[in-house]
């Protein structure tokens, strides 16, 4: 049966489907857009930062040829040699050696070369000037442990080779410097002779190395550079024997102290004669104590520190010495260098209040100041600790100088014309210590920033977005939406955001220098270097520092600032006196500083607050006390009410001993006060020296959140974690096992882990790995280990349960109220646990672990593992879970290695050279965790290891959203009026 419409109905059909099609593309093209507006470029640097360092400079030679672009190699003490650019700081080249390959020696060499000495003298590099990249590498014949010397002749030719002398291990070793062949060798350890200077005198041909023999007798060879034979040899006993650094004054004459350090000794050796002159310190300075000759080399003369004084001393032509100036005890001063082709000059540089003074002098006429220039330093730098100095023709044909100059807190500053070229804070390259910083509220007097956005900027911004979105954005559009992206993260906002994402990171470095970094860009809200201590008279440099929470006001937050703690010690020994200092987040002021008077061994953080929210601390001192902190009364009082429930552990691992305290009793004696308590011995577990050694030992963090207990199986078994916040992992190695990896056979080395209750003692979990070997780097508790048997590394994980509450699996029980959750839970009742282990083969060699932390411990956590490729690779804690045997959905199958997948390098491309440590901390967004890892450098990352399942993303498109509805409302409507029409069509046919 066939119908017929009528022609005008057809055309009223055929409009309304295309307006219905019409409808349905824009819907999808919108759709489209909506998933399709994310550009990954944009966003690089949005949730992470990467900052380079060298480290604190302790070498520094100036590329000093008249073409080309100036440069300066410097080599620092994290065992780095590298580039700076002259004109901005920026790092050329660099190049970060290992921790054990301590950089002894840095010179230029045929203009071309970087020649660097390292490993105590075995270790010879040669680098291309311009770039970096290793020309050729040689390893030196070293036999014992010994000082080592560097020493690049500069018109030594030897046929068509020049070459390089090194002396270490007991060897003196001439290198080419083209290829780095060995060209000849000089066995020194049958004599026990320390080479101390290699010198080449003026139009000689003969290389003189001079040396102490048993520290009684001076030796001076003369060797032909061609063989390395030794054409003569002298040598004569000076009374007395010597001491300190010898220092070279000019091609033939040396000067050393004495073992008393009360009498300069002036050594000369000329045409193969060797001889000496005395002369007592106190001839040349009143009230004379113990000198030291001070490193750097002066042409003809020599500066020597005598009671807190520095003094200029003349060496004649005889060896007589002559004093010819004077300056303070913090003049720091740099090399000599030539001028003209008859003129030597040297710097100095000292500090007067605010100002630090830059004066070059010729050697031979002190009263002859070839530039005088006072500079403007911050305070927080500290005292000049070193100088070095370059010269340059000016346009006027006058010579100019610069100075590069290394302050107290390892910070690195370029001085030229009277002004700071340039700085770079590289006490970063040595942080110790890190915690974490919550922003201040904002609010009038307290917000450190302000952003404001009106409503056109507002408008402005998303129309930008919506033509990026649509792909019509200019390449000058693309870079505002970069921009505005970077002010609208809240990345230059220093306040508090709802999300928990901006925050400080506040760093503590080896110099005793505190860094406040912000998340947001890494830059350096304050720093700050504890003057306090390192100037008290009794204190003169604090080291073991270390960095405690100790007022974090939560209910106070509008009103007062938290303060951080730094504990440090007056010297390197344990038993030497405390420092406290109390430093505001937010400002970074010294609130309060002083000597505690006794010995910190160790520093307990108590889980008690007072009124002001002040967090309770215990110092542990040598002489098995304890001291309360803050001394109030009131602090006095809550700790008294847990008195005996305080409890710690001391690891002794040079004995292999492991002990266990509680509190006892007040302190008697009448130094004691109130806030001193003595304590008692509880437990004591010793470890078998002839079998095993302490290798490891890690505690759970005291602020870890567990979101559940219980755990179901795939099995569907329901299992309880065993969350007792007093256990410690111990791994244990044989002793012969405790060198380096392959030292010994598999049957000579077993690794042992324990897991230990602190309270008690008791030895919960012990597991031994037959024929492996360290290093162990644990976090809790996976840890990694080296497998001789296999010649892999492995990482093992353990899992502790608890058997205690199996019966409140019964849902009825739980029901009816008669389970045992609300059941007291004591440490020295018997734990009802069972363990499950498995282990791993992992490729790589890992120097840290760490594991992400979140607010609630809902989101799924990942094991960052820092390689040894200084990168961290973020693994999924899904592929080391113990149900992997089971095959369920969801769960990942069982495999006997790890998977090493690029993508999950959380550092994507960089590196964290000289990585060290790993850090983490929770955001308030659940989904959420920060990474700040330090080494050389730092970096810092936004995490989210289970994606932001709670928050939309940063760069989401609100404008584009509204569009979307109004054109989903825009098509229903049109929608709706069409069949409408059409209905009445169809009622009027």
């Amino acid at each position: 049966c066939w119908y017929h419409l009528p022609e005008e109905k057809l055309v009223s059909n055929r409009h309304m489907a295309m307006e219905i099609k019409a409808s349905l593309l824009l819907l999808i093209f919108l759709s489209y857009a909506i998933v399709s507006f994310s550009l990954y470029e944009d966003q690089v640097g949005l949730m992470d930062w990467h900052q380079r360092y060298i480290g604190k400079v302790k070498h520094a030679v100036f590329h000093t040829q008249k073409a080309g672009r100036k440069r300066v190699i410097v080599s620092t003490e994290e065992n780095v040699v590298a580039s700076p650019d002259l004109r901005h700081g920026e790092i050329f080249w660099r190049y970060v050696l290992g921790t054990k390959d301590a950089i002894d020696g840095v010179d230029i060499a045929l203009g071309k070369y970087v020649i660097t000495l390292s490993s105590q003298g075995s270790m010879l590099r040669a680098w291309n000037l311009p770039d970096g990249q290793m020309v050729w590498k040689t390893s030196l014949h070293s036999a014992q442990s010994s000082k080592s010397l560097l020493s690049v002749p500069i018109n030594l030719k030897v046929d068509k080779d020049y070459p390089i002398l090194a002396f270490g291990g007991g060897y003196l070793h001439a290198v080419s410097a083209i290829d780095g062949e060995v060209l000849w060798k000089k066995d020194f350890t049958a004599e026990g002779f320390e080479v101390q200077r290699i010198l080449q005198p003026h139009e000689s041909s003969i290389i003189y190395v001079l040396g102490f023999l048993h520290s009684s007798k001076a030796v001076v060879y003369q060797i032909d550079p061609r063989t390395g034979k030794v054409v003569a040899q002298k040598s004569m006993v000076v009374p007395g024997g010597f001491s300190g650094v010898i220092l070279s004054v000019s091609s033939d004459k040396v000067v050393v102290l004495d073992s008393t350090r009360s009498i300069l000794v002036t050594i000369n050796f000329l045409d193969g004669d060797i001889s000496f002159h005395k002369t007592p310190v106190s001839d040349l300075v009143e009230d004379s104590g113990n000198a030291e000759i001070l490193s750097p080399r002066l042409s003809n003369m020599l500066a020597v520190k005598v009671n807190k004084r520095t003094i200029f001393v003349r060496v004649g032509g005889e060896g007589k010495l002559e004093v010819v100036d004077s300056l303070s005890d913090e003049t720091a001063m740099s090399d000599s260098l030539p001028v003209t082709d008859d003129q030597v000059a040297f710097a100095s540089v000292h500090h007067e209040g605010s100002k630090i003074h830059l004066m070059v002098k010729l050697v031979d006429d002190l009263d002859t100041v070839l530039l005088r220039e006072s500079i403007e330093m911050d305070q927080h730098r500290g005292r000049v600790d070193k100088v070095f100095i370059n010269n340059y023709i000016k346009t006027d044909r006058s010579n100019g100088f610069r100075a590069l100059i290394v302050m107290e807190d390892h910070s690195l500053l370029l001085l030229q014309q009277g002004a700071i070229v340039w700085s770079r804070e590289e006490g970063l390259a040595s942080v110790t210590d890190v915690t974490t910083a919550e922003l201040p509220v904002e609010k009038d007097g307290v917000s450190v920033a302000k952003v404001e956005h009106t409503l056109v900027d507002w408008l402005k911004g998303h129309m930008l977005k919506l033509k990026g979105s649509l792909l019509l954005a200019s390449p000058e559009d693309v870079a505002a939406i970069q921009e505005m992206r970077m002010k609208s993260s809240g990345r230059s906002k220093l306040t508090r955001d709802h999300n928990g994402f901006r925050k400080l990171f506040i760093a503590l470095t080896r110099a005793g220098k505190l860094f406040a970094l912000y998340t947001g860009d890494g830059r350096i809200v304050w720093s700050m270097l504890l003057n306090s201590p390192s100037k008290s008279e009794a204190c003169e440099r604090p080291s073991g520092i270390s960095l405690y929470q100790w007022q974090v006001p939560h209910h106070h937050a509008m009103d007062e600032n938290p303060y951080v703690l730094v504990v440090g010690r007056c010297g390197s020994d344990s038993s030497a006196p405390g420092v406290l200092s109390f430093v505001d987040f937010y400002t970074g002021k010294e609130i309060s500083s002083s000597d505690i008077g006794h010995s910190v061994v160790r520093v307990m953080p108590l889980p008690f607050t007072d009124s002001t929210e002040q967090r309770l601390h215990l110092i542990a001192d040598t002489e098995g006390h304890v001291h309360l902190y803050p001394k109030t009364s009131e602090a006095l009082r809550i700790f008294q009410r847990d008195f005996q429930n305080v409890y710690w552990y001391t690891v002794e691992g040079d004995d292999g001993i492991i002990r266990g305290h509680g509190m006892k009793s007040s302190c008697a004696g009448e130094t004691a006060d109130e806030y001193c308590f003595t304590t008692k011995e509880l437990w004591t577990v010793v470890f078998p020296s002839e079998s095993e050694k302490i290798i490891s030992t890690l505690i759970r963090k005291p602020n870890e959140v567990v979101h559940t207990q219980a755990k179901v199986n795939t099995d569907q078994d329901l299992l309880y974690k065993y969350v007792s916040r007093n256990l410690l992992f111990v791994a244990t190695v044989s002793p012969k096992g405790a060198g380096e990896i392959g030292s010994v056979t598999p049957e000579e080395s077993a690794l042992v882990v324990y897991l230990i209750d602190t309270i008690t003692g008791r030895i919960l979990h012990r597991l031994s790995h037959q024929g492996c070997q360290g290093p162990v780097h644990a976090n809790w508790v996976v840890y990694h280990y080296f497998n001789l048997r296999a010649h892999k590394y492995e990482v093992t994980v353990v899992e502790i349960y608890d058997q205690s509450r199996a019966e409140n699996k019964n849902v009825w029980k739980l029901v009816l109220g008669k389970h045992n959750l609300t059941a007291p839970i004591s440490s020295y009742s018997r734990p009802e646990m069972f363990t499950k282990s498995q282990s791993y083969f992992f490729a790589q060699l890992v120097k840290t672990i760490a594991v992400t932390s979140t607010a609630k411990g809902i989101t799924s956590k990942q094991l960052l593992i820092g390689t040894i490729g200084d990168q961290i690779l973020a693994l999924d804690k899904r592929f080391v879970n113990l149900s992997q045997a089971e095959k369920e959905e969801g769960i990942i199958p069982l495999t006997d290695s790890l998977p090493i997948i690029p993508q999950s390098y959380i550092t994507h491309s960089l590196k964290v050279e000289g990585l060290r440590c790993i850090v983490t901390a929770p955001a308030k967004l659940e989904s959420t965790t920060y990474v700040f890892a330090y080494g050389v450098d730092l970096f810092y990352k936004r995490l989210a290891p289970s994606k932001t399942y709670d928050s939309l993303t940063d760069d989401f498109s609100y404008a584009l959203l509204l569009i979307t509805i109004v054109a989903l409302v825009a098509a229903i409507y049109i929608t709706w009026v069409v069949l409408e029409k059409k209905e009445l069509s169809e009622k009027w046919r």
